[in-house]
């Protein structure tokens, strides 16, 4: 028994390991596209809805909370039938290396969003920014399996989140920090996997 268990193991570490040198195409380039279209959709909805988000913060919380979980549920369930469909006999390691990869980030997201309404709704205005760090930080985490021209929009949301936060008021709050700064770099990287990957006769 002890040698079908080694056996499983070893079968399990291959497996593994042809994964790690596996590009990782799960990702959806009109999937992503349509993550991007809709953060500017949200902030043309704040734009016009929100005037003064810095007086009602729990209304800008949930306008770009939503939107937030409805890109990430999109997402999450077609890189699920990608992978599937793509990487078929490696598909639940490729999965679980990709979130793996973005986990951390997402995490710290989340947790820095609930310390600071929690303990410094003040400095609320810096969420725009520090959204847009993490996020990058999360995309590079995940370079090593995607194609290396993906690190350009690591850098955009790095950037994008460092000019948020330069603006040092609730200037970062305006409509545009987030609309532009996450539908900009989604489309960058719908973009790079479409030129990269020629994924035109995988998105059906």
């Amino acid at each position: 028994m002890s040698d079908l268990h080694k056996a499983l193991g070893d079968i399990t570490s291959i497996r593994r390991q042809v994964a790690l040198s596996t590009q990782f195409r799960g990702y959806g380039p009109a999937t992503l596209a349509a993550t991007g279209a809709l953060a500017m959709l949200a902030g043309c909805a704040q734009a016009a809805w929100l005037p003064d988000p810095a007086s009602h913060l729990r209304a800008y919380l949930r306008i770009w909370i939503a939107t937030a979980v409805v890109s990430a549920f999109v997402s999450g369930v077609q890189m699920y039938r990608r992978t599937r469909r793509i990487h078929s006999g490696l598909s639940d390691e490729m999965l679980r290396m990709a979130v793996e990869q973005f986990l951390p980030a997402l995490g710290a997201g989340v947790m820095l969003t609930f310390v600071l309404v929690r303990f410094a709704p003040s400095v609320l205005w810096m969420l725009p920014g520090l959204w847009q760090l993490t996020f990058g930080l999360g995309i590079f985490s995940s370079c090593r399996f995607l194609p290396r021209p993906v690190i350009a929009a690591g850098a955009w949301y790095l950037l994008s989140g460092l000019g948020c936060i330069a603006l040092g008021d609730s200037r970062a709050l305006t409509p545009w920090t987030m609309g532009l700064g996450f539908g900009i770099g989604q489309l960058m990287i719908a973009a790079i996997l479409l030129v990269t990957t020629k994924e035109g006769a995988d998105e059906n």
